[in-house]
């Protein structure tokens, strides 16, 4: 049986035009894949009824066994999504009644809040509560309910799960629409792939194409599908493959750990940060940003838990902060200058005392675009770790990029720093 395959449909002239930004397409595309569909295509329109019906009518062309819209469920004009699918799927649309008191039960309670027209509202809620006969209802989590949609006939359509545009509302209602009968249906044919993230740090991309090409040559990489993906100097490689092709992935990985040996510092997705985090065991970090302005700090409390191990962090730009916050001697701001190996390191000692902390990080650079030179020239980072038992790691390089890479590469340099001295 091949695999299911599906396809998304973000409605929006918002979400087309940029002023929001999509959070649906991607959440959604990994729900269907951890359900074992292959998602083939996610696409954006405007709130037209012939942009809308443009996209239904693609992923039919395209054969999804599924279509996923977000958006266009409200009370308003443009709010068109419910009635388009209905023709899409040859579908009827009528009052559902049940539904309609449910709405209006939750509008109710906003129009006596904020003193809206009761009148005004409950035209809105007519019109949410028209939805396509036979077509199992979700929700509402806000006011505007959820559908799956099986298309009448024998037209070889795709089942359509319509879904509201607030991700908040969307999240709920998606353990509701897995539920249902259509959705199973189409989901017997789902196979849900094995996976396996290496993540690297250090090595360039046209390696990585070099070894897969290698690769393909001598034992071929026929079911298998590989992405790379260089993120914050970090490289991602995925490797899914149906469950049948496990020696065929594992033969790969192999062939990735002969020849980056460790370069390879991650084999089951595990990021850097969460690493830091567990190689602590309970002690205590601290922070010293310049270059990364807090950014370091970001990602080492982004997880919850943090406050087991993170202590603080003190982001001091200027050499007036480094010297009264962190203690940094102004005699070495003056003979060396602030973006040094010597100022990194007094940064790190002094977090580490002042925090009263096992470990400390601390980051000094040039971001860029300006304050570069022929010494130093942008891109410019200072790393330095110090442990409360004496031991430290130091590290300078020069990083490639704009500003924002720059900061975020560093913050990445920066944890691998630590990693390395935490692991010995």
């Amino acid at each position: 049986m091949s695999q299911a395959t599906a396809g998304i449909v973000i409605t929006g002239t918002e979400v087309l035009t940029a002023r929001i930004s999509d959070r649906n397409g991607p959440w959604l595309s990994e729900r269907l894949r951890e359900t074992g569909f292959d998602v083939r295509h996610i696409t954006i329109c405007r709130d037209r009824s012939e942009d809308i019906t443009s996209q239904l009518e693609f992923m039919h062309a395209q054969g999804v066994d599924l279509v996923c819209t977000t958006g266009g469920l409200g009370p308003t004009a443009d709010d068109m999504t419910t009635e388009l699918v209905a023709k899409f799927c040859g579908r009827e649309m009528f009052l559902d009644e049940p539904l309609l008191e449910k709405i209006r039960g939750i509008v109710r309670v906003y129009a006596e809040r904020f003193g809206w027209d009761m009148e005004a509202i409950d035209q809105g809620a007519v019109k949410q509560a028209h939805v396509p006969r036979g077509a199992a209802v979700l929700g509402p989590a806000g006011t505007a309910p959820g559908l799956v949609v099986e298309p009448a006939g024998d037209a070889g359509k795709p089942i359509v799960v319509v879904l509201p545009g607030p991700p908040r509302e969307l999240q709920s209602i998606w353990a509701e629409a897995v539920e249902t009968d259509a959705f199973k249906k189409v989901a017997r044919g789902a196979v849900v792939f094995e996976e396996q993230m290496l993540r690297m740090i250090g090595v360039p991309e046209p390696e990585i194409a070099r070894t897969l090409r290698e690769f393909d040559d001598q034992v071929g990489l026929d079911g298998l599908e590989v992405t790379t993906c260089l993120r914050g100097g970090e490289m991602e490689i995925l490797i899914s493959h149906h469950p049948s092709d496990s020696a065929r992935r594992q033969a790969l990985v192999s062939t990735f750990e002969q020849q980056y040996g460790e370069a390879i510092f991650s084999r089951d997705g595990e990021r850097i940060e969460q690493q830091v985090a567990r190689l602590l065991d309970g002690r205590k970090l601290a922070l010293a940003e310049a270059v990364t302005g807090g950014l370091l700090a970001k990602r080492m409390t982004d997880a919850a838990g943090a406050s087991v191990y993170f202590q603080g962090s003190a982001v001091t730009y200027s050499n007036e902060a480094k010297a009264e916050v962190l203690g940094v001697d102004r005699a070495v701001l003056d003979a060396v200058g602030a973006v040094s190996a010597e100022v990194a390191e007094q940064m790190a000692v002094g977090a580490l005392e002042r925090f009263d902390a096992d470990f400390a990080v601390s980051t000094t650079g040039i971001a860029g675009p300006t304050g570069g030179s022929e010494e130093k020239p942008v891109g410019t980072l200072y790393v330095h770790v110090a442990a409360r038992d004496g031991r430290s790691n130091a590290f300078h390089i020069v990083l490639p990029g704009r500003r924002e890479d720059v900061q975020d590469r560093s913050a990445t340099v920066a944890l691998h720093a630590l990693r390395a001295l935490l692991a010995g």
